[in-house]
């Protein structure tokens, strides 16, 4: 079935605003950007509503932010796929990056094929919201039970070390109070501006992405005007007329002549 959804294939028609529709009604989330879905926990509860039990979703996080986390979503998106026998290989370290087009056909894939696998039609016996809160407190619980194990065998190795603090003396001259405050200032200072790099770097990096997505669709279209048997349409005329001005004003005014004259 899956690879029966060629690149031609309808599938790929499916425009942003549809997919973030069927993607919010569906597991009741609230998507603005494909890039939200970039970690792979949605498409893995997708496949969890179209095929009830097959995923584990204990392994899925849905707070994943690093690439690392993502990956292991997909990770487990992959091997559902294989479970199932779906030919489809995940390209995840395009996914993992968040840019827009990837994500896109991805998620016009895997929108294709749950129409193929259920006819379109909701699972009204799947309770998305229900399903990640549990799974969420499933991921706390095992978390929390790590870290108690892991501060039990800390205190195992070191005996006693919870009922005295040998505090070793410090020889030589007292550090003056003031110079101690400065330094604590100016590595929170130093703390505030890296932060403030590293979110203006993300913003960077998103604006980039957004920029070449829509650069490739109006290479698409520019592409699609200069084929022979269209460009000398009216309405391909008119869009060529937009895509090459300098002056957008007049050139949307001299397009809808075109338009109105045909």
């Amino acid at each position: 079935m899956a690879s029966n959804i060629g690149m031609m294939d309808s599938a790929y028609f499916v425009g942003r605003n549809e997919l973030l529709s069927w993607i919010n009604a569906r597991l009741q989330l609230n998507l603005s950007r494909i890039e939200e879905a970039a970690s792979g926990a949605v498409q893995c509860q997708m496949m969890d509503m179209t095929y009830p039990g097959t995923v584990p979703m204990h392994k899925v996080n849905f707070d994943a932010r690093t690439e690392y986390d993502m990956i292991q979503n997909y990770k487990v998106l992959q091997d559902v796929f294989n479970k199932l026998k779906i030919d489809k290989h995940i390209e995840v370290n395009r996914l993992v990056k968040g840019r827009p087009l990837d994500n896109l056909e991805f998620l016009q894939w895997l929108k294709r094929y749950c129409d193929l696998v259920n006819g379109g039609i909701m699972n009204e016996n799947y309770n998305p919201v229900e399903r990640r809160s549990k799974v969420c407190k499933e991921r706390n619980l095992k978390t929390s039970q790590k870290n108690s194990k892991s501060l039990q065998t800390n205190n195992s190795q070191n005996p006693g070390s919870g009922d005295k603090l040998n505090i070793p003396k410090i020889s030589g001259t007292k550090q003056n109070p003031n110079a101690v405050a400065v330094e604590s200032d100016c590595s929170e200072e130093i703390q505030a501006l890296s932060n403030e790099i590293t979110e203006l770097k993300i913003s960077v990096d998103l604006l980039e992405k957004e920029r070449d997505y829509y650069f490739a669709k109006l290479r698409d279209i520019e592409i699609l005007c200069q084929a022979p048997e269209l460009e000398h349409i009216p309405m391909v005329v008119a869009v060529k007329k937009v895509l090459y001005a300098a002056d957008e004003e007049s050139a949307l005014a001299e397009a809808q002549e075109i338009v109105s004259a045909s």
